[in-house]
Parts: structure tokens; sequence; C-alpha cells
């Protein structure tokens, strides 16, 4: 068979008027091109299970869009594989339509219809639920023999790492991309109201083995001569015995790399030494709020966010003052947060250095716990809006602040956060705090 694996590429925002700012705000435009170019680590891993005999076409959705109704899209396929996200989903679902509309059957999934399978149904032949590389070889067979089923998996399957394949990235025109994604893990402990990340399909949390890791970066530095690679993962250094084995093998790959994770990394001075030297550029890490009453009940296990909060800004310090610069990441508009949140992340960012800054409106994303309570509480503005699951369009009622004192306060924050005075500031500050943790 020839196959077709399209990714639902770039960013997608409604608020017109964010997307103006962000023409002239540096911090905000660098984050949203990083990840508006990142390949589809998915449709890759499944193109790596794929049996030789088919061929394999991956394409970028970007590449589809002319008038917005997809109105050229490539054709010659026995078999299309479409996955997406939630605000691209009705976007998918037309692309979906088009190739049925051909004769061509449609498989979707990602986490969206992961999530809402009988949804995603209507408009596709089947849907691929949970974690992929379960069921790919079970659809390539059905399909061959032209007997589809309507749905493959449930979120109760779970798939071994152990077994993961090689992801296709010879598939990939390696200079469309300023980075390549690898994953070590799925999932996360923690359990965060807002997430909507792997732990929705991943019932726990699971680390692909090292050997596994390394020959991925062997095979990503093959292809391109001077990698970085972002690590897919939730919550990277989790079981950090694992990091410590694995980071000074990295360390002689001789890549640059960027990844997620929690503020406990701060914990361990040796695990930040090791990070460091194996070439990380930078952590992602979600501070979510700089005022208590924002974390309180963010973390539903053990409120671990709000038991961590007076450490904040000594995390932040201690792993910047290694030369790993921290992406503090916030959610504006969470509950107990009122209009004087936006000094507050501003005094923070300020306060503490912080090497880069991100800021979302909190998006109730379907299947989260917060879906579900805001759903109850009444305080969805218009359910089913996936289109608004941006992190930057706003579908709840703030309980202590107005929609409007909210839409605008994110606006000007980023205003203020992403100038081009602060941005250089910030970074300015960073080199000095580093070039005065290495004279002691």
């Amino acid at each position: 068979m020839r196959i077709a694996l399209i990714a639902m590429s770039g960013i997608r925002v409604c608020d017109t008027r964010l997307l103006e700012l962000g023409l002239t705000l540096p911090g905000f435009v660098e984050r949203s091109r990083t990840i508006a170019s990142l390949p589809s680590l998915g449709l890759l891993t499944l193109a790596g299970l794929t049996p030789p005999e088919h061929e394999i076409d991956y394409i970028e959705s970007e590449n589809l869009v002319g008038d917005g109704s997809y109105p050229d899209i490539p054709t010659g396929y026995d078999l299309v594989g479409i996955s997406t996200y939630s605000a691209q989903i009705w976007e998918a679902y037309e692309l979906a339509e088009r190739y049925q509309k051909r004769g061509v059957p449609v498989v979707l999934g990602g986490p969206h219809v992961s999530l809402l399978p009988r949804e995603a149904k209507e408009h596709c032949d089947s849907v691929m639920i949970g974690e992929g590389e379960i069921h790919w070889r079970r659809i390539l067979e059905d399909a061959g023999k032209g007997h589809l089923a309507p749905f493959y998996g449930n979120l109760m399957d779970e798939f071994d790492m152990d077994d993961a394949p090689m992801p296709a990235f010879d598939l990939l025109d390696m200079d469309r991309y300023n980075r390549i994604t690898i994953q070590t893990s799925r999932g996360c402990p923690h359990s965060c109201e807002f997430c909507a990340s792997s732990v929705l399909i991943s019932g726990k949390y699971k680390q692909k083995p090292a050997e596994k890791v390394l020959r991925e970066i062997d095979a990503v530095c093959a292809l391109w001569e001077r990698p970085f690679i972002e690590f897919a993962d939730d919550n990277t250094f989790v079981h950090k015995s694992y990091w410590k084995e694995l980071l000074p093998e990295i360390a002689t790959r001789n890549i640059r790399w960027f990844t997620e994770t929690d503020i406990s990394v701060a914990d361990d001075e040796e695990l930040l030494s090791l990070i460091r030297d194996a070439g990380c550029a930078q952590l992602l890490i979600g501070l979510e709020s700089p005022v208590r009453e924002g974390l309180d009940g963010v973390e539903k296990r053990s409120n671990w966010k709000l038991k961590k909060f007076r450490e904040y800004r000594d995390a932040v310090d201690r792993i910047q003052s290694h030369g790993i610069s921290v992406n503090g990441c916030f959610i504006l508009g969470l509950d107990g947060h009122g209009p004087d949140i936006f000094d507050r992340v501003f005094d923070f960012v300020k306060e503490t250095g912080l090497h880069e800054v991100q800021i979302t409106l909190q998006t109730p994303f379907p299947g989260t716990a917060l879906y579900e309570r805001l759903r109850a509480e009444d305080r969805l503005i218009r359910e089913g809006a996936w289109e608004t699951c941006t992190l930057f369009d706003l579908n709840f009622k703030p309980d202590r602040m107005s929609e409007w004192e909210l839409v605008t306060g994110l606006r000007d924050l980023g205003q203020r956060l992403y100038s081009d005075e602060f941005t250089t500031w910030r970074r300015r500050a960073f080199r000095k705090k580093l070039r005065g943790a290495r004279r002691h």
C-alpha cells in the first residue's frame, strides 16, 4: 500500500489581537516557531513500525493549506493516517472527509480522538485509541484486506516501552526543522488538573530503555550535522538514577538539547552538573503560579505544586547557576488569581532573572479533570469549542476577575515580558549570574 501520514502542524490562535502582537514579541514568536516546527514523533514512530513492503509519505498539514479548505490534497494513496490535537481537530476532520470523498480510507489518531472517539468516527473510517504502537500493524493488515474496524484499542491498553521501535527520522527533510523530538518516557507521577498530555492515554509513568534512547540520538546525528534535540517527555527527570547513568553517554554525542521537567530537578546538584555537561540548553518547568492561591489544588494527588512553592526562587537560581537556562511557565486564570496576577508574574520573572518565560491561559482540554469541573460548575463559555484549546484563547469564566480582565491582562503582560528591552535584560542577567557562579 501507499500510505500518507499527515501531521496537523502549526500554531493555532483564535485571538487576532494576540496574533498581531505576536509579530513584535520576540520571546513569544521564538517559542511559537519552535513548537510549530516540531515533527510528529507519533507518526514517525508508526512509520518505523510499518513493514518495508509499504510506501510511506510523511506530510505536514501546513504544506496542504490553500484557502483553508485543503483544495489541493496529495492523491494516489491507499490509506491516510492523520494525527491531531484539539486545536486543529476541525481542520483534521475536514481533511479526513476530503480523502473519504475520494474513496481513500482514513484513520484518525492522537490525544483528542482517543478521548472522544465517537465524535471522531463521524469524520473518518477508523479511530485509533491510545498508544498507536499497539494497533498499527493490525490496522495495516485490515486496510490491506479492505476491512478496517471502526475503532482500535482503548485507554486501558498499555504499550511496553521495551518494545519501542526506531522512529523513521529518515522521512524528514532535516533542513525544515530547528529541533527533532525523541521520547524517553511517557506519563507523569503528578496528576495536574489541567494536564492534557500523555497522562491521559498512558496509565502509568514508564521509561524507554536507555540503549534505545542512545540509538535514536545516534540516528538523528547521522542525518543532521548539528543536531538539536527536544526530549518529548511530560516530565523527564523523574527517575534520577536512570538519568545519572544515561547523561554521561549523551555527553559523548556532542548535541544540544531541551526538555520539560518539574522543579525537583533543582534538589540534586550532581544531576544538574550532569545535565549541563551533557549539553542541555534549557529546561522548561511548569511553575504555573507565582502566588500560593493559584497552586492550591492544581496537583490532585498530594497538592505537590503547592508544597514546592516556597522553593521556587531558590530552585530557579540553583538551576541557572549551573549554566542551564530555565523557561518558567505560568498559567493565567487559575482559581485564586485576581487582576493583580499579571504584575505578580512580571515581578517574579524580574526577581528571579528567568532566562525565558512562557505565559498561557488556563485551558479546559477535553478529557481533563479541569474540563469536567468547569462544566459541572457551569463555567465553560462554550462546550465543545475545541478550536479554543490553543493555550491562548479563553473558554471559561474566571473566578476572581472578568473574562475581559483576563484576556487583556494576558496581552498586556505579553507586551511587557517579551519587549525587546526586557528580553535583552533577562538574557544579560542570566549571563551575568553565570559569570559570577563560575568565579566562585
